[in-house]
This record gives C-alpha cells, structure tokens and sequence, in this order.
C-alpha cells in the first residue's frame, strides 16, 4: 500500500516536470525477468524512492549526475523530481560529456547554473578539475552519485567515483549510490591494469571488464584501500532491485553521446581499444563503435564509412572527411560475447595485420587503455588471441577472487 501511495505521488509531481522529460528522447520500455511463474523488473536504486527520500529530508544534497540519472517510467531526471518534492538540493556535479550529457568525448566543461533548477552545475572534467574540493563540498550533508556505468574499466565515470569518494571521506561527508544495473556485467575479462600506467581511463588494478556495478566498485575502492593515504568513504547504497550479473540489460538512456545503440554498449569493452591507434571507430559517423577503418585499408576490405564533424557526438573525429575502409560492426551478433563471456580481440589483430603502415598503428594512449604494456608488443609479435590471453593470468583469477567480497547481486 504505502508503495502504490509513493506512485501515484510520484506520477503527480513527473506531470508538473516537463522541461527534462521533454529532452529525453529513449526507447524505454520496463525490463522484466522471468522468476519461476512470475515477471519481476529489474528495478534501479534511483526509482526506489520510498528507501531514501526521508533520509534526505532536512539535509543540504549535492548530486554528481548526468543524463543517465533518471527516474520513473517517463525518464525524469533525478535532480528534477527530488527537488519537485522538497528535497534541498543545493549543486550539482556533472562528469565527463557533462551534467546534460551533450559535450564531445575529452571535451573541457565549464561549470554553469542549471537552467531548469538553477542549481549550481561544478564540471569534474575540466581544467583538470576531477575532485570536489573543500570549497566545492562546503554546506554540503550528504552527496548522491548516480550515473550509468557500462563495465569497462576506462570508461571515466569510475574515476570520478573515485575522486568523488576520497573528497567526500577527506571533508567528511556521506556518499549515497543510487545503484544501476552493469549491462556488460555478465562477466569479466581482460588484462589487469598495472598500476604503472594509471590514468584517468585507469586508475585500479582491475581487468577491461570488471563485472560489477558502481554501487559494487564503491565497496572494491574502500575495501581495498585505494583512496589517497587509506582514507575511508562513508557510503550508503540503495540496491537495484531483481538484478542478477547475468541479466540482459538494455540501457533506459544512451550512456555517452558515442555509445547511442545497445550493440554499441555491448562492444565498448573490445571496440574501444582502438582509440589508442590511428584508426577510425566511427566517431563522426551515426554508427560508432559500429565501424572501424582507415583511408590506407582501401582494396583490402570492402565496407567504408566517411567521418566528419557532429556536434555533441564527435566535432574533430580521427580521419575526419577521409573515407575509411574496414569491419563494419552494425549487423554483428553480441551473442557471441554473452555466450563466451569474453573480449573480441580478433578485430585488432587482423586490422593490424593489414595495416600497412605498422609503425604508426598504435599511438601513445593505447597503453592507457590496454592498462599495461604487454598488449601493444604481443599484438606488434604476431602472438595469437589464445597466447595473449594465457599471459593474464594469474592476475585475472586473482581479480575475480577479490570480486566476489564486494557483490551485492549474485
């Protein structure tokens, strides 16, 4: 009863919140599991709630958020209905691509003044800006995190989780984690970053795919003692309801302005590798991380693409204007990496087999990415996916191990 009484309080204050919803565009539908004769749906913290919304009350909220931060079946954004319904919040934090998710990939963000809530928007992706300072967390009670991660170790919103946390447990303030199901969560893969190539798109000693949601990766950063000078973050994290890791998962909102389709999502892990090397992944086009190529590979493969200029998504892309030549990516089946549990590195390979111009394949930022040296040198080798990937154990095992103290979903 008092969960039929939060909904219809809450349809009540989403007709009165037109202007996010309005600038949603989605294919959102409910996604449900089958549980014995029943249809449960999967549940993120974030529209739980009747779990936090009195703990919030009386306290001065500041909100690290994005476009993904919504709620409800009419895709609210978060900020929008907790202010609706009294709840002081007083600024919000905006990552990468920033607050409304419409900033290129790497793009500076300036920090602003909301113009729907007028709240204060701070950037923490700009001007090296990355950690709340203490002024930034002044009159601040309680700070909430809740954006969408997609389960790849550079994606950057985990290290702003990171620097979130260790500003919040150095000034003393609560982090609450509205958790969010991981849409490649079903399993974990790849080489475990060496902790001599941390970078933004790398900070901890987990592998490419690290198989846990945030609210889980919050609990892994505290646990093992990976903020500065040991420090601990107070959290209190509201659980997705009906989740499973091997749930199928389609996103209620595109994550990142490149990642704009679920197959894209799926092939982030793998795809994204190619950023380090002077090939194009389809940024710039409609279909990234959907196509890969190079003007060079002309008459050794038949599928070409041309990038340009798109605001929002991609306005310098790598190979802008040239037309590419490559593996076109669009009708590939993802079930082969649900079924395998594991990254495609066959693309890399091959492309780099045909490039002709191997000295100037790979570029500085692949070892960021890759997390470690090895990758660059088995590959430039002639060394197979199978020998590479014996070469990440035992540190994969090892990973996965210290993975299992931090799940909140079986």
């Amino acid at each position: 009863m008092i969960r039929i009484k939060f909904y219809l309080l809450f349809g009540l204050v989403n007709c009165l919140i037109v202007s996010s919803v309005t600038a949603q565009k989605s294919h959102y539908k409910p996604y449900k599991i089958a549980v014995g004769a029943k249809i449960k749906e999967i549940i993120p913290g974030a529209d739980q709630t009747y779990f936090y919304i009195d703990y919030l009350k009386g306290k001065n909220i500041g909100m690290v958020i994005n476009q993904t931060s919504v709620i409800g079946k009419t895709l609210t954004l978060t900020v929008d209905s907790l202010v609706a319904l009294g709840i002081s919040v007083k600024k919000i934090f905006g990552p990468e691509h920033g607050f409304r998710g419409n900033a290129s990939n790497g793009a500076d963000v300036s920090s602003t003044i909301d113009e729907a809530t007028h709240i204060p928007v701070i950037s923490l992706y700009g001007n090296k800006h990355y950690k709340p300072t203490p002024d930034d967390l002044k009159g601040i009670d309680l700070m909430i995190f809740d954006i969408q991660d997609v389960g790849a170790r550079f994606y950057t919103y985990l290290s702003t989780l990171q620097y979130v946390m260790e500003a919040c447990a150095e000034n003393h303030v609560e982090l609450m984690i509205l958790d969010r199901p991981n849409p490649n969560g079903f399993y974990v893969d790849g080489p475990v970053l060496d902790t001599a190539f941390r970078s933004f798109v790398g900070l901890n000693p987990i592998p490419i795919v690290h198989g846990l949601t945030i609210g889980e990766y919050a609990q892994m950063i505290n646990g093992e003692g990976w903020l500065k000078n040991h420090v601990q973050c107070k959290l209190r994290i509201i659980k997705t309801a009906n989740y499973k890791h091997s749930d199928a998962y389609k996103l209620p909102v595109t994550p990142s302005p490149n990642l704009n389709t679920d197959k894209s999502v799926i092939l982030y892990p793998s795809v994204c590798l190619f950023e380090g090397t002077t090939l194009s992944l389809g940024r710039g086009t409609m279909y990234p991380f959907l196509q890969i190529g190079h003007p060079t590979l002309a008459g050794k493969y038949a599928d070409s693409f041309k990038p340009a200029s798109i605001a929002g998504m991609s306005e310098d892309p790598p190979q802008k204007d040239k037309v590419c030549y490559g593996i076109d990516l669009k009708g590939y089946n993802t079930d082969f990496i649900r079924e395998n549990k594991m990254l495609n590195l066959s693309w890399l390979i091959a492309l780099y087999k045909a490039f002709p111009d191997k000295q100037h394949f790979f570029n500085a930022y692949f070892t960021k990415l890759a997390g470690t040296e090895k990758l660059q040198k088995q590959i430039e080798a002639g060394e197979g996916e199978k020998e590479i990937r014996k070469t990440w154990e035992p540190a994969l095992s090892h990973y996965k191990m210290i993975r299992k103290k931090y799940l909140l979903y079986p």
